[in-house]
Order: C-alpha cells, then structure tokens, then sequence
C-alpha cells in the first residue's frame, strides 16, 4: 500500500495524520446519523393514546437530541408490524419504537411466530410512564357504573354482551373473560385494529362497552362521551378519583400495572442509547409534559434502560402463568 505524501513532514507525524483521518471516517457514520431524522415508530394508528403520548414526547426530543423526530405509525395486529419494522432496521440510533406493553411482553406469549424475539431482537431504551387498563360504557349505554352495567347486561342483553378491545389476544380481552367469569355474565371479546377505531364505535354506540388504557378514554370520559367505570390497579387514578378499582369491586390479581417504554434495534451502540434515554428522562420531567401524560391517565416515572428490561421481563412472566390459567392457545 503507497503512502500518503506529506511534503516537509516526517514519516511518523505522516503515520499519525492517516491514521486519524481513517478514524474520522470510521465516525463518519454515527455523527451524521446524529445530524439527521430519528424515526418514532408506532405501532396503532393516528389519534389512539399512544400516538398522541408519542407526538407529546416526539416534540421535545427534537429539542434535547438537535434532530428531527419523526413519529412513524406502523398500525396494525397489536404492534406487531412496527416490531418486526424495528427488527430490521438498522441500529444506528435513527430509528425508536414507543409502545406499551402488548407488543413486546404479551404478543410473544399468544402469537406462534410474531416475527420477533424481545430479548434477542430489541434493546430497552428507556421507560417512562405506568397506566391502567379500565371497563367503559358507550355513551348509548344506560350504566353509570359496574354494577348497572351489569345489570343492565342480564335484564335487557340477554345475559350476553360484546366488550371492544383494542387489539386480539391483548390483556384487556383475556380480562373481558374474566369479568364476565366473576361477574356471571356472557361476555364476548371484539378486537379492533387499535383503540381509535373502537372508540370510534363506541362514540358511534355500535358496540355497548370497551375495556382499553385510561390514556384512550379519558378525554371522551371527561367530554361525558363514554363514562369509565372500573379500573385495574391497586389504588384510584388520580385522573379518575370517582371510579373505583376492580380490587374494590372483588376482582383481584391484577394490581402489576403495564407500561410504556421505548425501544431499539439489538446491537445500538451504548453511547446512543444513554444519550436518547438521558433526552427522555429531561423530557418527561418537564412541567408542560408531565401535566399532559397525566392528564391522559398515565402515572410519569422515569424508568432506566435497564430497569425497563427487567420490568418488561417480570410483567411478561406475571402474564405467561395469567394466559396459561385461561386455557388459551398460542395462534
């Protein structure tokens, strides 16, 4: 191999200087991948409570990290699509995925082959936020609370009732099998391709009642559009005072809240995951921020990368002995 020239200067300064110019290029890479567009994906729709969390914190990050932050909505069968769009893509620190805990802790656990392996395929970035999945009724609905749901379920249903939920084989479905278990009832499972086309027929009275996050009613609640009546969780949401939790009304087992966090390609670099996790941390500590995500229901805490790891871990086990007990099949 020829050596560069350098007039004037000695072999050795010559050495130095090629072999800095071989280590900028090998930085080439990651600095302009820094320079350009990080890609948020999503995986429901536009306008769901995920979507809009991810817009909330997409705006911010664009500030902390000096880049554009592209919220990428890759809608359908419960996340799974954006999850195997997250396997491939590269990992260079351009692209992200923001989801709650169906995709990555209970899709493996249902789907035969979702496409993915959480532990292999993904790295925890950071988490930043707990939620409840809660029961609501229609606007349609007579029930103003559990028991009048109930109620009006035996005497004017026949007994029998369709519940929507945002995505099949997801926990709100297996937990309609199980409030219509305790509550005597017969209660069937509508999955929907997200939370926005359900809550679209439930505002449209096509269907009498959802089981969903409190992030995805709890402005149509607040409008009078749809009234939340029970939530899981050990305690009352701050955001929902009134309604009680299914542990008050006899339903227990289900206090190990789900989570959002965000995730990465298996093999990001160290580097880029701490810094976009140290963005999200200043991010949800903001003012403006965390009085919105709370306004959605979400209870704000930062959650490190590997603190996210090993809650994903922990609610996946919880929910593997839960799906296991139902009698339920991987598809």
């Amino acid at each position: 191999m020829a050596r560069p020239k350098f007039p004037g200067m000695s072999y050795t300064l010559r050495l130095a200087l090629t072999f800095c110019a071989v280590v900028l290029v090998g930085l080439a890479g990651p600095v302009q991948a820094q320079n350009g567009t990080i890609r948020l994906l999503v995986g429901f729709p536009a306008g769901g409570g995920t979507d809009v969390i991810a817009r909330t914190l997409a705006e911010k990050l664009k500030d902390q990290l000096g880049v554009n932050v592209v919220v990428d909505n890759r809608a359908g069968a419960g996340g799974q699509i954006a999850a195997q769009v997250l396997k491939t893509a590269p990992a260079d620190g351009t692209t992200f995925f923001l989801t709650h805990d169906h995709t990555v802790s209970i899709l493996p656990l249902v789907v035969k082959n979702p496409g993915f392996e959480p532990a292999k395929d993904f790295v925890a970035v950071a988490g930043f936020a707990t939620f409840v999945n809660a029961l609501a009724v229609s606007g349609g609905t007579p029930a103003k609370s559990m028991t009048e749901y109930v109620t009006w379920v035996r005497n004017t249903q026949g007994g029998k009732g369709n519940v929507g939920v945002p995505a099949p084989a997801s926990v709100p479905e297996f937990l309609v099998k199980l409030i219509g278990e305790k509550y005597k009832i017969d209660l069937q499972a509508a999955p929907y391709r997200g939370s926005a086309p359900m809550m679209a027929d439930m505002l449209g009275n096509q269907i009498g009642a959802g089981v969903g996050s409190v992030p995805d009613f709890i402005e149509n609640h607040k409008a009078g559009k749809i009234r939340v009546v029970a939530v899981l969780g050990s305690v009352r949401q701050a955001a929902l005072p009134d309604v009680p939790t299914f542990a008050e009304l006899g339903l227990t087992g289900f206090e190990d809240v789900p989570y959002y966090g965000i995730f990465a390609p298996s093999g990001t670099p160290k580097a880029t995951i701490d810094r976009f996790a140290e963005a999200v941390s200043k991010v949800i500590a903001m003012p403006d921020v965390q009085s919105r995500l709370t306004a959605m229901g979400l209870s704000v805490a930062y959650m490190p990368p590997q603190q996210l790891a090993s809650r994903e871990q922990a609610y996946a086990q919880t929910w593997a002995r839960i799906i296991k007990a139902s009698g339920f099949q991987a598809q």
